[in-house]
This record gives structure tokens, C-alpha cells and sequence, in this order.
């Protein structure tokens, strides 16, 4: 090898100095000046300069440490590889070293390599190293791609111009991974790589670095431009006319954003972090210098730049990539669709190069032609970055036309009319023709409950309208698909999804804000009075069935008639069941199963039955028990129970039971009731009737047992034990001393499912024991998420309507096991508890109990300040 360049001479001419002391004062050096660039940091300086002096003061001290271990005559080059290698160096980041070097001087040279790398460790580098000649460079180079794309951004630490040509020699694209090879590879493991990361940007904790539209998509970019087209730098690609000015700066501006939050998350990790976690975000918010504002917190504001950078990255990163691909295959005849479109190699553009030239109406007409032919495989490179220059050219809805109104409202009409909401969203022209759409891309809320941004919330609450208008059953919602085509106008319910949550961060109820937003739109696209009224309902009361089915008795006909009331009539019912399923299911993966889905078909059918018999004249208690009563005893018969021997079984039954309970479950306990001897416990379990991811593991479970105390607490412990979460719990005492306690059931987050059979035979065990006390619920970690996410527990008491009882409301924040500790202090407090409602939102945990002391009385003062204390105290020892 020869001398190295004057630039990078070490400053030693052989090895010498004390290596313990010099690693000292190295590690010190290092300290100082990562402090001195966190100062820099904190001053709001270019990150550019900050990522390129931090490489300088590496290359400082692997210099100073390479002329410690190797005489300056040694046949040795040193090149910086990977990300240290071009020049970008976070505060946290390890280094990539290669040695270049012919395997004789590989093996003359091999201790003292070894000091020099154990040299760097002990100065506090976390380095990667590999030591090759050009021929096991392209031998390596061939076997993993990542080590070729490592190596194309050698940067000379210890070398001269030869070592370098001989190096990019070695892995030339005539020796290994030809540009077409190279191109394939890259995009695929890209396409792996994002899919691996949720295959969306929008999560809680993105990765700022592999996730989708960060960092790593940037540098694949770069990578690609060098295999591909030969050019290590903007200005060579701008100059082939493969990358727009406008695009280069916008992909700029995206990279520093996105290298900023890299450099502060690792300042305040204080390790080597890519992922935002939630333990950083609020600190790092504030660093940043974001403060909390009406409506939106800092940490929200950082995170919506996050967002939206990474959103902007993927559409550059799609349009690149088709020019690459482009590049590669060459130009092909176009299709002709007609006098304004055309398909290049199945992508859609426009034929005039000076498209859309202004005119909003073009750009709709392109979304049309889109929505026209579904085999498109997206659109054109030139198109696209056309379409992205002329976005601010685009009126607000409010400022265009009567003609243009009407062209949107026909694409809402058009086939793929979700698609095409979707693509306008993407490419940012819904947030032009609809700036409330603007405040709200982007826009997380900070919880666990809302996993994606406000925008991708909404679209993906659209895409499951799409589903149940598609005339394909979704094994996950058991009757949308029945309900849909009674739509009388379908765009209707598009555009309330379209605007449910548009008015979020305002600082105001985002429901009745919303629903104003949406008046304004359907006025001002000339949608008839009635149909804007329905819209705007849907939109202020998008909460209302959601909420009804899960923190109210649907089996009160009370509440039924009520609900019904609130509707008015079956067109509004029939959207607002749909509208929530789809917003439910749109929130978080994991929110949607089966007891939610059951829940909302119970109240649905239900209304629709109050709404036919007429407001005017609801159900009396008695009859309801009788309806109950003849279709439970119809059930029966396929069990070969007749009639005279159902109402032998219905006289051992309560009567609560008629009346809260669907008739395929009296039939079921009816069944149970028959097998059952009166002084042991009886345990049956089943899987609830729904299909599909939502209702895998959700499981009925009845309890029929003698009656005491203790019973439903050791009941919820022994679930707990066996991994399974209570969505509701339904407990009633039998004329004959026995309880009839039923309880749904889930597996709880990160816990597999449980047979029926194990749930019947777990139960029976343990609750055949003399002494229920010895029944504790198991000790668990509280997972990190929720450390983040503190919510001030809020205890209330309320009688029941007859006074008998006594309502205890609870909210605070969920963790594993909560609902068996809550049952533990009711033990201790001597309570009976004979109804429970579990909801969960995120970290939040609304609950509801029917309560009673030991003699079936309602609490008194006493009690229930006995039981406020000893729940503060259960809450307040809870880790944080």
C-alpha cells in the first residue's frame, strides 16, 4: 500500500505511547466534545455541520489511535465504511472500519490490528471492522449485498487515491451486483424492511431510522443513484433530469428534520436509540423547544412533524424509485387511454408535459381516469411531481366553483371511491380542497388508545366502509355486511368517516366542531337540506353507540328506548351502526373482537325492533321476560327439552335472567341447569359466535355454583391466572341459593388462547376448594408502556335506580391483573358484587360495578369511604 495523503498522515511515525493512558485521554476528548456538540445542538445549529463534526472528531482520535498501533511504512490502508463513511456521525452511533490490505499484510499485521482496534473499544468507539484485500472485498461483497452498499461509501481515513480506486474497483458493477440486480435487491428488501416495521409511519413509537419514510429510505435513494445511474451527489442526478430541483430541496429539508430528531433522541437516550420511544418523547419534545398549546401537547406537535416528514419522504421515495426502474428497462410505447391520459409501463400520466397547468378541474379528472381503470399500477413519476408542484395552485372547497364541487362530489360517487380519498389524501390534495383535513394530517394523540394518526385513522375507518359495501362478508363484523346495502346513499356515510374526527385538537368538543366542518361542506356542495342533517348527526354523534354499548345495560329496555329516541329512525340507525363499527376497528388493530362486535349487533337489533314497534309504546318488563321466555323454550327443543320440562328448568332460573339475557343463553344456562347437581359447582364455557382475527379466543363462561362470599373474587382471579381478560360480567342470585354468574372473556394483550375445556376445568378446580381466600391473583410487572400514560384514578358511588344497590364507577389506568386486585379489595371490604362492566380505552380503564354489603344492602357513607380509602390506597401503590 502507499503513504497516506498528506490530509491524513497520523501524526506518529510508529507505533508508540502509552496505550491505557492515551485511551483515557482519548475517551475524555470524546466526552468534551460530544458536550460541546449537545451545546451546539441545544442552539438550534445546522445538523449537518453537528453530524459532520462529530465524524471529524472521530477521525481524529481513530487516526491518533491508528498511529499509536501501525508504523506509518505498514502495507495497510484505513477507509471509514457505512454511515461514518459518509461523513454522518450521531452522537450514540457505532463506526464501520475496513482495512484494506493483501492477505500477507493481513497476517504480518495481525497484532497490531488487534491493539488498534481494542485501542478504539477502550477510547469508548463501538466499532466494526473488517480487515480484506480488494479480492475478499468482492468476494464479500458478492455474498451480502449490505456489505456492498457499506463499502460504496468508503471514505479514506489512512489511504491514498490507489487504495481507493482499488477498492471501488473491487466492487464495480462488473464484478458484482449489476445495477438491475443491485435496483431488485434494494427495493425488495426496502419493501421487507417496511413491513417489518408495520408497513406504515404512523405508529406509536416509529423507528426514525428504518421505519417507513425515515432515514433509511433516504440513504436507499442515494445508494441507487450510485449503482444505478453513477452519481455520488443531487447535482449529477438533477443534471440527467432524474430528480427536480423542487424535489431535491423538499427531500433535503425532510432529511435535516428527520437527522435532527435522530441526533436529540440519542442525546437524551443517551444511547444508541432509533426508536421514539414514549420514554423519550416528551423529553425530547421539550429539548426541541415544542411547548404544550391549546389542543395540542409538544410531544403531539414534534410527533406531527415526524409524521408528516415521513410521509413526504415515501412519496419522493415512491417516484424515484419508478425512475430508476425506468432508467433500467428503458421507455416503452405508451397505452392511449384518451386525449389527456396515458399508461407508461401501466403507470398513469398525463400527455401534455405542461399539465395540470393550474386547472383544479384536471387534477380531478386524473383521479377519475384513475378510479376508472383499477388495473393502473399507480402514477407516473412526472405526474406526480407535476401534480405535487401545482398543490398550492388547488382552491379550498369553500373558493371553487359549483362545478368543481360537483366534480369532487361525483368522485365520492365514482367507483373506488375510497381509493381515490386515499390517493388524494396521499398525495396531498385532499388537505388542499379540504384545510380542515390539513390540521389534522399527521396529528397523533398522545395515548394508547389512537395507534395511528387522525389522517390514517380516517382512512383506514373508510376502508373498512369499503369493506362492507364490497358484497364480501368480513368474518369480523357479523351483520355489517347484511346492513350496507340498505344504504339509501352511501356517499353519505363516506363523508361522515371523512369528517368524524376532523376537528380533533382544536381544543374543543372535536365532535360538535366537526359536525359543524361537515355542515359547511354539505351546504356548500349543494347536498340537499335532509342529507347534510344526517351527516352532521353522524358526525356530533359518531360517540353515541360506542358509548351506549359499552358503559350501559343494553339488556335495560330502558336504556334501549332511550338509545332509540336519541336515533329517531332506521336510515340514521343503520349509518351510525356502521359509522362505529368502522371506527372502532380503525382505531387500533387490537380494539375490535368479538364482544364489541356482539355488543354493537345487540344494540342494533334491538333499536331496530323499538324503532318498529314505535317510541311510542315501549317494552314492558313483563313482556320482555315472556318474549324470553318462548324463544329460549323454542331453542330448547333441538335439545329434545320439551315444553313442560323448560318451564321445570325456567322456575330454577332468576328471573333477572329473562329479562338481561339474550334467549341462546337462558337456553344455553337452561341446558347447564339440567346437568347440574344443586350443591356443587357447575362450570360450562364456549366460544362466543364470531369469526375471524376479532373473535379468535373470546369465550362465554357460566358460572353455577352455591352461593358465598369470596365466590367472585376468587372466580376473576382464577381467570386472571389463566391469562384472560373480563370484558363484562352478568351475576345473578337463583331462587334456590345459587349463583348464575356469567362472564366474557378475551386473552389478554400478549397471552394465547385458552380452550374452553381448560377454562371449565381451571374453574372447577379452584373453586371446589374449602377456602376461597388461598385464591390470589398472579403478580405481573406493569408493561414500560404504561408508566408513560398516568391517569388520575376517579372513584364514584351513585345508588341504582330501586335503591337496592349501589354503583360504584371507576376510572384510572389499566394494567395486567387490575380487575383482580379491584376484586381483591371488594373481598376485604366484605362487598358483594352482582354486575361489572369492563371497558378499556387504551391505558384508560372505565369501569362499573353493582355493589352490596354482606346483607344485599346498598353501601352507606361509611362503607363507601371505607372503600374509596382502601381503592386510593391500591392505586397509589401501583408502580410507576
Amino acid at each position: 500500500m502507499k503513504e497516506p495523503a498528506a490530509a491524513s498522515r497520523p501524526a506518529a511515525n510508529a507505533p508508540s505511547g502509552d496505550p491505557p493512558a492515551w485511551a483515557t485521554q482519548a475517551r475524555a476528548r470524546l466526552v468534551d466534545a460530544d458536550a460541546a456538540l449537545a451545546t451546539r445542538f441545544d442552539r438550534n445549529e445546522d445538523i449537518d455541520t453537528l453530524l459532520r463534526d462529530r465524524a471529524m472528531a472521530v477521525d481524529a482520535i481513530v487516526r491518533d489511535a491508528w498511529s499509536q498501533c501501525i508504523a506509518d511504512d505498514a502495507p495497510l490502508a484505513l477507509f471509514a465504511v457505512g454511515g461514518y463513511g459518509r461523513g454522518e456521525l450521531y452522537p450514540q452511533s457505532d463506526i464501520d472500519l475496513l482495512v484494506l490490505a493483501d492477505p500477507d499484510a493481513q497476517a504480518a499485521q495481525h497484532d497490531a490490528l488487534a491493539r488498534f482496534f481494542a485501542l478504539l473499544w477502550d477510547a469508548g468507539l463501538q466499532t466494526g471492522h473488517a480487515v480484506r484485500s480488494p479480492a475478499e472485498c468482492t468476494s464479500a461483497a458478492r455474498d451480502d449485498i449490505t456489505v456492498l452498499t457499506a463499502l460504496s461509501e468508503a471514505r479514506p481515513l489512512v489511504a491514498d487515491e490507489r487504495d481507493l480506486r482499488a477498492l471501488l474497483h473491487a466492487i464495480d458493477t462488473r464484478h458484482v451486483w449489476p445495477a438491475s440486480d443491485y435496483f431488485r435487491a434494494k427495493r425488495e428488501e426496502q419493501r421487507v424492511r417496511q413491513a417489518r416495521f408495520g408497513d406504515t409511519s404512523d405508529n406509536l413509537e416509529p423507528n426514525l431510522k428504518e421505519g417507513p419514510g425515515g432515514l433509511r429510505d433516504i440513504q436507499t435513494l442515494r445508494w441507487m443513484a450510485l449503482r444505478v445511474l453513477g452519481q455520488r451527489d443531487a447535482q449529477g442526478m438533477i443534471a440527467l433530469g432524474q430528480l427536480g430541483a423542487d424535489e431535491y430541496a423538499t427531500l433535503e429539508r425532510e432529511r435535516r428534520a428527520l437527522a435532527r430528531l435522530r441526533f436529540g433522541l440519542h442525546l437524551v437516550a443517551n444511547r444508541r436509540e432509533e426508536r421514539l420511544r414514549f420514554d423519550h418523547q416528551k423529553t425530547l419534545a421539550a429539548r426541541l423547544g415544542h411547548v404544550d398549546a391549546d389542543g395540542t401537547l409538544a410531544v403531539e406537535q414534534m410527533m406531527q412533524g415526524f409524521y408528516r416528514s415521513a410521509s413526504v419522504v415515501l412519496r419522493i421515495n415512491d417516484r424515484l424509485l419508478q425512475r430508476f426502474e425506468e432508467q433500467l428497462e428503458g421507455e416503452v410505447a405508451p397505452d392511449v387511454i384518451d386525449d389527456t391520459f396515458e399508461l407508461r409501463r401501466g403507470y398513469l400520466a398525463a400527455r401534455d408535459q405542461h399539465w395540470p397547468n393550474g386547472d383544479t378541474a384536471a387534477i380531478f379528472a386524473l383521479f377519475a381516469t384513475w378510479a376508472a381503470h383499477p388495473r393502473i399500477r399507480g402514477l407516473h413519476s412526472q405526474t406526480a411531481r407535476a401534480l405535487a408542484e401545482s398543490l398550492p395552485t388547488i382552491l379550498a372547497y369553500a373558493d371553487a366553483t359549483p362545478a368543481l364541487r360537483a366534480q369532487f362530489l361525483a368522485l365520492l360517487r365514482g367507483p373506488q371511491a375510497v381509493d381515490t380519498v386515499a390517493r388524494m389524501a396521499r398525495l396531498g390534495v385532499l388537505a388542499r380542497w379540504l384545510p380542515a383535513f390539513a390540521q389534522v394530517s399527521g396529528r397523533m394523540q398522545f395515548d394508547l388508545f389512537h395507534v395511528f394518526t387522525v389522517d390514517q385513522h380516517t382512512l383506514a375507518v373508510l376502508r373498512n366502509i369499503a369493506g362492507f359495501a364490497s358484497g364480501t362478508p368480513d368474518e369480523r363484523f357479523s351483520i355489517a355486511h347484511e346492513v350496507h346495502p340498505r344504504l339509501r346513499k352511501p356517499e353519505l356515510l363516506l363523508l361522515a368517516g371523512l369528517f368524524h374526527d376532523i376537528a380533533k385538537g382544536r381544543g374543543g368538543d372535536h365532535s360538535e366542531l366537526g359536525a359543524v366542518d361537515a355542515r359547511e361542506f354539505g351546504v356548500a356542495h349543494g347536498l340537499s337540506e335532509a342529507d347534510t342533517d344526517i351527516i352532521a348527526w353522524l358526525v356530533k354523534k359518531h360517540l353515541l353507540m360506542s358509548v351506549t354499548a359499552q358503559k350501559q345495560d343494553i339488556s335495560d329496555p330502558d336504556v334501549i328506548h332511550k338509545f332509540a329516541r336519541e336515533v329517531a329512525d332506521r336510515e340514521r340507525l343503520d349509518l351510525l351502526y356502521l359509522l362505529t363499527c368502522a371506527d372502532i376497528a380503525g382505531t387500533s388493530p387490537k380494539l375490535w373482537n368479538a364482544w364489541k362486535d356482539r355488543l354493537l349487533a345487540d344494540l342494533y337489533t334491538a333499536t331496530r325492533l323499538a324503532l318498529r314497534r314505535g317510541l311510542e309504546h315501549p317494552v314492558a318488563k313483563a313482556d320482555r321476560i315472556a318474549e324470553s321466555r318462548a324463544a329460549a323454550q323454542a331453542m330448547l327443543a333441538d335439545f329434545a327439552i320439551d315444553a313442560g320440562e323448560a318451564q321445570g328448568l325456567f322456575v330454577q332460573m332468576p328471573d333477572e335472567t329473562f329479562l338481561r339475557a339474550r334467549p341462546d343463553q337462558i337456553a344455553w344456562q337452561a341446558t347447564v341447569v339440567r346437568s347440574a347437581k344443586p350443591d356443587r359447582v357447575r362450570v360450562s364455557a364456549r366460544t362466543l359466535n364470531a369469526k375471524g382475527a376479532a373473535g379468535i379466543g373470546a369465550l362465554e363462561v357460566f358460572v353455577l355454583a352455591p352461593d358465598r362470599d369470596g365466590l367472585f373474587a376468587a372466580i376473576v382471579a382464577t381467570l386472571d391466572r389463566a391469562g384472560l381478560a373480563i370484558m363484562q360480567a352478568r351475576l345473578f342470585d337463583g331462587p334456590d341459593g345459587r349463583v348464575f354468574d356469567t362472564f366474557e372473556v378475551l386473552p389478554a394483550e400478549g397471552q394465547r388462547s385458552v380452550a374452553a375445556e381448560e377454562v371449565e376445568r381451571r374453574l372447577s378446580t379452584a373453586l371446589a376448594v374449602a377456602d376461597l381466600d388461598t385464591i390470589k391473583p398472579a403478580r405481573r410487572n406493569q408493561p414500560r408502556h404504561l408508566r408513560h400514560f398516568r391517569i388520575a384514578p376517579q372513584i364514584g358511588f351513585a345508588d341504582t335506580s330501586d335503591g337496592r344497590r349501589t354503583m360504584l364507577s371507576l376510572v384510572c389506568t389499566d394494567r395486567p391483573g387490575l380487575l383482580a386486585d379491584v376484586t381483591q379489595v371488594f373481598r376485604a371490604q366484605r362487598l358483594r358484587v352482582h354486575d361489572a362492566r369492563i371497558a378499556t380505552f387504551g391505558a384508560r380503564a372505565e369501569d362499573v360495578f353493582q355493589l352490596t354489603d354482606e346483607r344485599d344492602h346498598a353501601l352507606d357513607d361509611a362503607r363507601r369511604d371505607a372503600l374509596r380509602a382502601a381503592l386510593s390506597a391500591l392505586f397509589d401503590g401501583d408502580p410507576r
